[in-house]
């Protein structure tokens, strides 16, 4: 790869190889290209004639959101890439004036959220949950390996990283307990990546094989979960109040085209599923994860936090492309700025398992955070992060990171 005249600290998951996009300044909203530890001002780069080339209209790139972006095709995208490298490697005089800096910038919500569905697409994770909520039946449901299980989730409630996340209230009923509406005891974190989607498919079904070419990139996300809340609701149509009131996600997308190294084969899938669903392998990535725990008190004294798992997105046994492939199979519209959440990335090992529910079994082996303080589920004042990466001998690729830190609910006594 050409050399950029952008100083980029030595191993950092920000180069040429990545160039996620992201929008800067609150008071002037901007899209952007994160490059080492500053990003590129595409609203300039365009009015400069700069991108004229991609065959898009500058005046998408004035827009204060990514759907603009999103809704050309793959072709445009590589365009737009190739130009933001020919910027980035120029031998003529840097471009430095289209430079901001990435950490004090302010980063937004990188697109308009159209759509969001949530997926269990773990079998490690949704093998977990089975034995927990059913610990003598088969822990997996008879569906589960012929389609990727999802539900529908509320777009309004995606918040970008950051943005602090309220405890949910609502109907609960403890074991041995009155059933009451209070604020929720089992407050827990999931990890999982975000595809997002670009041009939409105009009511069309798309097959797996296909269906890759239609997301645009991918973000961190943390599906927020009062465990509590779930547990009341969701017997006989799943997830609602439990899930609906935050989801965070990271504040830079990555282009699928940064991950295209990072592909590997992902686990067998027996039976073979549909025809329909089928995609040619290397159909995973490899992702890595970390999550980590803070608490007040750490904040507080100073104290470094643990990373309490580390998850791989190697071990999922649906893709990104099967899972936008069963939105679409009965004839569903998807559209530019469309999210789709894996579900929670677990691996065999708890050291692996991605949420609270499985790393401290239902709250039956509680965490110990480094000020000797326990956790089951979160507390008023604990911040968790999930940072992700994609990296092999020569290269890194950084997402960045999602975090949120909980406050109070209103109800709280």
């Amino acid at each position: 790869m050409a050399e950029t005249w952008v100083d980029i600290p030595a191993g950092s998951g920000w180069g040429l190889a990545n160039l996620p996009y992201g929008v800067v300044d609150r008071d002037d909203p901007r899209l952007v290209v994160a490059v080492g530890n500053h990003a590129l001002d595409l609203r300039a780069a365009a009015a400069a004639g700069l991108l004229d080339r991609t065959g898009i209209a500058r005046e998408v790139f004035a827009l204060p959101r990514l759907n603009g972006v999103l809704e050309q095709t793959p072709g445009h995208w590589a365009a737009l890439r190739d130009a933001v490298v020919t910027i980035l490697t120029a031998p003529s005089e840097p471009a430095a004036d289209l430079l901001l800096d990435r950490h004090t910038a302010g980063t937004l919500m990188p697109f308009a959220v159209a759509d969001y569905v949530d997926f269990y697409a773990s079998e490690h994770h949704a093998t977990n949950l089975g034995r927990l909520f059913r610990p003598n039946d088969e822990p997996l449901m008879p569906n589960w390996r012929h389609l990727p299980v999802g539900y529908h989730g509320r777009s309004s409630t995606v918040v970008v990283s950051g943005t602090p996340i309220r405890r949910p209230s609502g109907l609960t009923k403890p074991p041995g307990g009155a059933l009451a509406r209070r604020p929720s005891a089992s407050l827990d974190v999931e990890v999982e990546l975000g595809a997002v989607v670009g041009f939409g498919n105009r009511s069309a079904p798309v097959p797996a094989a296909q269906a890759a070419r239609r997301i645009f990139g991918f973000v961190l996300l943390n599906d927020w979960s009062a465990r509590d809340i779930q547990a009341f609701e969701y017997q006989p149509l799943g997830p609602h109040l439990g899930k609906s009131f935050a989801t965070s996600i990271s504040a830079w997308v990555v282009p699928y085209e940064a991950l295209a190294p990072f592909a590997v084969d992902g686990p067998a899938q027996d039976p073979e599923p549909d025809e329909f669903l089928r995609q040619p392998e290397p159909r995973g990535l490899d992702v890595r994860f970390e999550l980590v725990l803070d608490s007040a008190a750490m904040a507080e004294s100073g104290a470094q936090p643990d990373v309490v798992s580390r998850p791989l997105f190697r071990d999922m046994y649906w893709s990104p492309a099967q899972m936008l492939a069963h939105v679409t199979s009965n004839g569903a519209k998807v559209s530019p700025g469309d999210l789709y959440g894996s579900g929670t990335v677990s691996g065999p090992d708890r050291g692996q398992y991605g949420s609270l529910i499985e790393l401290t079994w239902r709250g039956a082996d509680p965490l110990r955070l480094p000020t000797g303080e326990m956790r089951s589920w979160l507390h008023d004042g604990d911040t968790a992060t999930i940072t992700g990466w994609c990296e092999s001998d020569t290269n890194r690729v950084d997402f960045g990171e999602v975090t949120g830190t909980i406050v109070p609910s209103p109800d709280a006594a």
